[in-house]
Parts: C-alpha cells; structure tokens; sequence
C-alpha cells in the first residue's frame, strides 16, 4: 500500500509516496478505528454512510455495492489521497485535489466516463450530452450553453416560485394533521413539477405520472451493479437485469417522443424545449437531431430532478438536526421575503440560504460516485495507471476528508461564508469542461424553495427516524426524511 504524508489544501504539487511496511499500515488502521470511536462520543453528528473498514474482496465488494455504493469506499478514502487494488479489475480511488484537476480538467480527454456509468444511464438518455464523449460531446455541449445562460434561468424562476407555493400548501395541510411528513418525496414531487413544467411547459403532450413512474422504474432496475461490471467486461456483453429493463426505456423514450410531437408552436416564454429545439453550435451550424432533442431532453429531466430534491431533502433534515441553524436561516429569509416566495435577486440577501445549500451538497452529494476509465497510461501521485484501469472519484469521501475540511463529518454552514480553499476539494456538479450544465439552474432552484420553506414553517426531527445515506445512481435517505412541521 502507498501512503502520502499530508495533502496540502490547494496544492497542484504531485509529490512520490514512500513504500512502507505491513506493520505501519496496521498501526494506521488502529489510529482510524481509534479517531472513529472518538467520533463516537463526541458530539451528535448528522448521518453518515458506514464505509468499509477493511479490505474488500470480490464477493464482499458486488454485495455492498449492491446494497449501497457508498460502502465499498473504504473509511481510509477519508484520509488518504490515493488507494488503489484489484477486485477483478485494476481500480484507484483518488482524493487529492491536484489530481481531480489532472483528470477532470487538464487530461479530461484521456479519462472518459467508464463503461458501467454509460451501461446504467446509456440506455435512457442515448447519446446526449451526459454520456457523449469527444467531438459529439463538444458540439452538444456549445449548442447547449447559450441555453442555460443566466438570463434565461432567471426567466424560468417563477415556475420556481410557483412549484415553491404549491409546496408550501401541502405542507401547510399536513401540519394541520400534526403528523409527521417524508420532505424527501415531497421535494422530489416539488421539483417535478419544475422540471416538467421549464422543459415541456406543463403540456397536455406531456404526462407527467407516467414519465415519473418510468424514470423510478428504469432505476431500480437498472442501477444495480453486476458481477460482470466488476470484471470489467466491454459494454456488449449482455447483463441480464438491465435487458430486463428494456421496456422501461422505451416507455419513457416513447412519452417523451409524443410531448415533443405535441408542440407545434414555440411558447410565448421559450421553454427548454423551444431553446434546445433552437440550439445551434457556433462554430459549424449544427442543430440537434430529432433522437439528440429526446435524449438530452430525457438527461435534463431524469437529473434536473432528482438531484434537486435530494439537495433539498437533505437541507432540511440538516435544518431540523440543528435548530438553532434552522432559526438563524428563519430570520434572515423572513426579514427579506415576508410572506411572499423567494425570486432570485432575493438569494443574494439571504446568505445562509446559499450554504446551507453547499454544505448540504458537501455532507450528501447526489453524485457522490464518479468513475472513469484511463485511456492511456498516466501517474498520479506516483502510481503506476494503466489503459483500461478504473479511475473512481469518490466525491462522498473526497467531501469529508480530514486534510481538506475542518470537522469533516460535522453540520456546519458557515465553512462556505468564504470560498473554498481548493475548487477541486469541493465537487458537487463535477469540475472542469464536463462540470454540470445545469448547475446554476439547480442552486437556483434550490435557494428559491429552501427560503420560501424555512420562512413560512418550522421543521424538526422525529425521533427513531434517522435517514441512511444510500446510493445507487444518486445519494438517496433510505427511509425518507421525515419530519415534522409547524407555523413558522
């Protein structure tokens, strides 16, 4: 095992690690097991994915990641800079920001998503931009940026604000009861609605139930990892669960397809529709096929979100973990809102909002697993990276690790008052030309509900009703959120 004395918080240095003995490494494993029984009896944190404390094999390594991906990290992810091994395939993990720089930004080319990331989302979202690489990726993704430009996100807030109010009046109901709510799927039905309505304005064409149940289906189905993506094998060799799935895709491919048709004139509001029907790439006046319109159409809806809501969902679960934080978040948006909803020149006049949001996407990243396959040989911090190694990016550890961040583990807004000290420490939408396209629009988004949210209710935790951070595609709170609500 390779060992890096200490990773310098925004450092581009790639410095070689010294071989060291078996026994240095269990006096390692001894001081972790000793710093996580502190953690233990220190103060209440908020919950935590259980990482491997030791070394997986094969067998062990396809249960847990089946049972939850965020298990077969190793809790020695949230220390070291670089873990490597072999189960069926040669893979790394790496956690140093100087080489998430290398691999996102400056040889972004030479690491392609692997080939388990496209098996999953391949299928469902064809060749748009999520799984395209090289020269169609580029093209896609010129065409499309002048769409999520800001003034055209700005323009979509008020679907915002409206998904915000109906919200809001749920809520408001079943406080009325007293009960206790799951925000999880009430955030997931909140963004829906604005997903659904900014990309397809809320057509007839366009049925909302179904493509909803599609989209659950298709991950469920599909997300699970097989033995064979362990092994690496190329995509055309068949993996039964998700041939199983076929007909999901086409489900969701085929209502997707008569929304489109149902447009037969452009909104007096451009939707997304209308803007990526428009798109055209400035450099050889190329627009977006007919299949291309669907499929990134189909990527913004699956993403645009599911991860929206998990952002959300979490928030308030770390709102209700910490009132005093919840209370301070209260003050600051009622004393700009009253008692109206949010807009976006609001966000800038309620600061906490904004990091309760990043801090939130720190603790629970709904990407919290990334993975590329190396395409020629490289070294990371002296490694040895062969073509065709599995090159993961385990955001979720990289979040918490103890050379980057202050009380890694602990529910603290205010780290993001300043920026952070390495862009590459933090990595919610990705990094680099492939970071998320649709970022701003999701913090948008984010911000609008969380304020009107917190202005208008309280929020608190219900005891015995603890969430499990658990991923398949997504971070998801296995269990739910719930809560309950009252009156702000």
């Amino acid at each position: 095992m390779l060992w890096q004395k200490k990773i310098k918080p925004g450092s581009e240095e790639i410095r070689p690690f010294s071989r060291v003995s078996f026994g240095r490494c269990l006096a390692r494993t001894y001081l972790l097991k000793m710093d996580q029984r502190l953690t233990d009896i220190s103060p209440r944190l908020p919950a935590r994915a259980p990482l491997a404390g030791k070394p997986l094999g094969i067998v062990a390594s396809l249960r847990a990641a089946r049972r939850n991906l965020l298990e077969i990290i190793p809790e020695l992810a949230t220390h070291a800079p670089i873990i490597s091994g072999n189960t069926g395939a040669r893979w790394h993990m790496v956690m140093d920001p100087g080489c998430l720089r290398h691999i996102l930004k400056d040889q972004v080319e030479a690491y392609p998503k692997s080939v388990v990331t496209k098996l999953i989302l391949g299928p469902a979202v064809g060749e748009g931009m999520f799984v395209a690489e090289g020269a169609e990726w580029r093209w896609q993704r010129r065409a499309a940026a002048p769409v999520f430009a800001a003034r055209n996100m700005e323009a979509l807030a008020p679907v915002m604000q409206s998904a915000a109010q109906a919200s809001s009046a749920r809520i408001a109901q079943a406080a009325d009861t007293g009960r206790a709510i799951d925000l999880h799927q009430e955030m997931v039905t909140a963004t829906f609605e604005v997903i659904s309505d900014v990309t397809f304005s809320g057509d007839e064409g366009f049925d909302r139930a179904a493509i909803h149940g599609a989209i659950d289906a298709y991950i469920a189905r599909t997300a699970k990892v097989s033995l064979l993506d362990f092994f690496a094998l190329p995509g055309w060799v068949p993996r039964p669960h998700r041939i199983a799935s076929a007909h999901v895709v086409r489900d969701l491919k085929r209502h997707a397809d008569a929304a489109i048709d149902a447009r037969a004139h452009p909104k007096d509001t451009p939707d997304l529709l209308d803007l990526l029907n428009g798109a055209t790439d400035p450099e050889t006046g190329r627009t977006l096929s007919r299949a291309e319109l669907r499929d990134n159409l189909l990527t913004f809806i699956v993403a645009g979100h599911e991860t929206t809501a998990l952002t959300l969902a979490w928030a308030l679960y770390l709102c209700a973990f910490d009132p005093a934080v919840q209370d301070a978040a209260r003050a600051q948006a009622q004393a700009v809102l009253g008692e109206r909803e949010a807009t976006v020149q609001d966000l800038a006049q309620m600061p906490l909002i904004g990091q309760i949001v990043n801090e939130s996407l720190r603790l629970y990243p709904p990407a919290g697993f990334l993975s590329r396959t190396a395409q020629k040989p490289d070294r990371l911090l002296g490694r040895e990276i062969r073509r065709g190694d599995t090159v993961m990016l385990p955001i979720y550890a990289l979040h918490r690790h103890h050379a980057l961040w202050d009380a890694p583990d602990a529910f603290r807004p205010e780290r993001f008052a300043t920026p952070v000290h390495d862009r590459f420490a933090f990595l919610p939408f990705g990094a680099g030309p492939r970071i998320c396209i649709g970022a701003g629009f999701a913090l948008q988004e984010a911000g609008i509900i969380l304020a009107t949210l917190l202005a208008r209710f309280r929020f608190a935790a219900v005891p015995g009703r603890e969430p499990r951070p658990e991923m398949t595609i997504t971070t998801r709170p296995t269990g739910g959120i719930w809560l309950t609500v009252s009156a702000a």
